[in-house]
């Protein structure tokens, strides 16, 4: 089969690897049909997270057929269209059990396989899915396959964010980064209650699609941020900000922003070796930090739902469709933000 595969900082290519194969009964062979290049991608793609095997398949957002089953998957079969969370999870421990499944004890992510260890990515045209009977969802009748492909990773990242910060009406709240991730914490936020929320990022083709899906936007280029922001809450700050990029000038901005008491939510994935605030700051202004990785399979059947009724246009950050054949091509463009690029989808 066809597969993006990794070689090594800013070296992708596409090349043919081995079809996967079934090895275990709760297994599954998924033909994909979409899959997407992330922003977390790119961490491995600049190598900011090192240790990836060199000819791994990368990539972990994705949706396709099903077109080979192992004996022990229930509830599935042969033919059925399905989405993946950005890991798998087995239903059934102590962290699955309280809706973390994210840190489920046999969580593996897609894409990450190091010393011979770990699991293929899906920026290919098939993957092998463990524990499918726990991981995948079907996709609804109705929803479209940009929908359900967003549904695996994005949606919920977004909305997890959101989540996190415990917004509430008539409140001041801001989303930092207005990528992909970013954006669907906008949407999250206002499908929380968020009546008052402001937008921040450089680039005004993300922050006139911030406008359009609700939110204030603040070019951080061209204003003080923070001075904005304080000056529309008397002073204090936002109530709670949610960090959608993961460094530290974006994690600092954050602190700042935030008023004494509030919360920041961060999703942005952070290779830094320490955060933005140290113990006294966050001690000096009574803050509540949340961070982690969204609890992508718990949160999926959740907001189903909230995609099919339409009130929200999820797919609108989809920029640039390319054939998997293209895939080089499509990590330059994503990377490099080239041709106003929000969102890499690939079939």
């Amino acid at each position: 089969m066809k597969a993006i595969t990794f070689h090594g900082k800013q070296n992708v290519s596409v090349e043919d690897t081995p079809d996967p194969q079934l090895a275990s009964p709760d297994d599954v062979i998924v033909k994909v049909r979409q899959c997407a290049i992330c922003g977390s991608d790119l961490h491995v793609y600049y190598e900011h997270e090192k240790g990836l095997d060199h000819g791994t398949p990368m990539g972990h957002e994705f949706m396709g057929e099903i077109v080979d089953i192992g004996k022990g998957v229930k509830d599935l079969t042969i033919g059925d269209v399905v989405v993946s969370p950005f890991s798998v999870s087995c239903g059934h421990c102590y962290f699955c059990s309280i809706g973390l499944t994210s840190r489920c004890v046999s969580s593996q992510l897609f894409g990450w396989v190091e010393n011979g260890r770990g699991l293929r990515g899906a920026q290919a045209e098939y993957v092998r899915v463990p524990l499918a009977s726990a991981t995948l969802v079907k996709v609804p009748a109705g929803m479209s396959d940009e929908e359900a492909l967003l549904l695996g990773d994005i949606i919920p990242t977004g909305y997890f964010c959101a989540k996190q910060a415990e917004l509430k009406r008539r409140q001041t709240h801001m989303v930092i980064g207005c990528g992909p991730v970013g954006l669907m914490t906008i949407i999250g936020a206002i499908h929380c209650g968020s009546d008052k929320l402001y937008a921040v990022d450089t680039l005004p083709e993300r922050l006139a699609m911030a406008a359009r899906l609700g939110a204030i936007p603040l070019d951080a280029s061209k204003g003080n941020v923070l001075e904005i922001v304080r000056e529309a809450t008397e002073g204090r700050g936002a109530d709670a900000v949610m960090e959608a990029v993961g460094n530290h000038a974006t994690g600092r901005l954050a602190y700042e922003v935030v008023r004494p008491g509030g919360i920041i939510s961060m999703v942005g994935v952070c290779t830094d070796p320490y955060l933005p605030f140290s113990p006294a700051d966050a001690y000096n202004k009574n803050i509540t930090f949340k961070v982690g990785r969204c609890p992508a399979r718990s949160l999926m059947n959740e907001l189903i739902p909230v995609v099919q009724s339409g009130a929200y246009d999820f797919a609108s950050i989809i920029t640039h469709h390319l054939p998997l054949s293209r895939g080089v091509e499509a990590y330059d463009i994503f990377a490099n933000k080239k041709d106003h690029c929000l969102k890499v989808v690939l079939s």
